[in-house]
């Protein structure tokens, strides 16, 4: 029997309380898995993930970023992080959480998973604290689009002039996501691109917590997360024997339709790291944890987590 338990604790802007989750296996704790939710969803999307894995008695845990889920308190806190520099403490309030259950399990091998914008989240958490896991699993990833970056980060500050970092700009959303849709036929909303799978669409498009509109401070700092893992310095910094797998769907724009999935594993190579896998499942969207094979990559993530351990003695 899987327990489920909710907790918060204080973000690094240190104003904000964050809302975290855990689903607790029966019995022995193998390890830990902390899962990094993505862009305009929340941490409770990722039950049966979570369920799963618990089920094999690994301990899951995972919070609701800045301006998302739980962590929001109204509609219009949606979509916004904080003042100063959100891309940081993004990342400073998944170490802290990390830092939180890593006490309590000491001596567990603990691995973080990230997905879509959270693992850009986990891509910058490895530049700056790769020593301190076991295993990074990095699942719906994008590519490196300097333009559209650099476009990103010029637009949000030009329209930030005029209507503050609280504006929701369904421009900015246009420019950098309006394109996701193009090759899916026969589609009946404007999230398709996200997965196959009707229920989970359905659910995702009648969520209030799911969907948002970024505002222009969530837009910026999204850009600077995605410019900042890119950079080569930040490239240098990831252990070179940090265990890596990278998974994705050939049919997820984020990455490319698995393009720019590969272009990151080879940039990841060509800087230094011994230790990555990646796979591409075919014919699944963005959110492969909820595709129609989603039991094989939980199988696929489940066994890689093993090895790990096994190595690690």
């Amino acid at each position: 029997m899987v327990k489920f338990e909710e907790f918060y604790f204080d973000s690094r802007d240190k104003v904000t309380k964050i809302h975290a989750v855990k689903w607790i296996p029966k019995g022995e704790i193998k390890c830990v898995v902390q899962i990094v939710h993505g862009m305009a969803e929340h941490i409770e999307r990722y039950g049966e993930f979570a369920k799963y894995l618990a089920s094999e008695g690994i301990l899951v845990v995972g919070n609701d970023h800045l301006g998302h889920g739980k962590t929001a308190n109204t509609e219009d806190e949606l979509g916004y992080f904080c003042e100063q520099d959100g891309a940081t403490v993004l990342v400073r309030d998944v170490h802290r959480l990390k830092k939180i259950i890593q006490e309590q399990n000491i001596g567990k091998p603990y691995f973080i998973c990230g997905h879509s914008m959270g693992s850009l989240i986990l891509r910058s958490y490895i530049t700056r604290y790769g020593k301190g896991i076991d295993g990074a699993v990095i699942v719906g990833t994008a590519a490196s689009r300097n333009f559209l970056t650099k476009s990103g980060i010029f637009i949000t500050g030009f329209m930030a002039k005029f209507f503050g970092w609280k504006h929701k700009s369904k421009l900015v959303n246009q420019v950098l996501f309006g394109h996701y849709n193009d090759r899916i036929p026969n589609r009946k909303s404007p999230n398709d691109w996200i997965c196959s799978n009707e229920k989970i669409l359905e659910e995702y498009n009648h969520d209030d917590k799911c969907g948002f509109i970024f505002t222009l401070n969530g837009f910026r700092e999204l850009s600077r997360l995605t410019a900042a893992v890119n950079k080569k310095e930040n490239l240098a910094k990831i252990p070179k024997d940090l265990p890596v797998y990278m998974l994705s769907g050939t049919e997820d724009p984020v990455g490319g339709y698995g393009e720019g999935v590969r272009e990151v594993y080879e940039t990841y190579i060509l800087s230094g790291l011994t230790d990555i896998e990646m796979k591409l499942y075919e014919g699944d969207r963005h959110e492969i944890l909820n595709e129609g094979d989603r039991y094989q990559v939980y199988e696929d993530i489940y066994h890689w987590i093993l090895k790990q351990i096994e190595k690690r003695g």
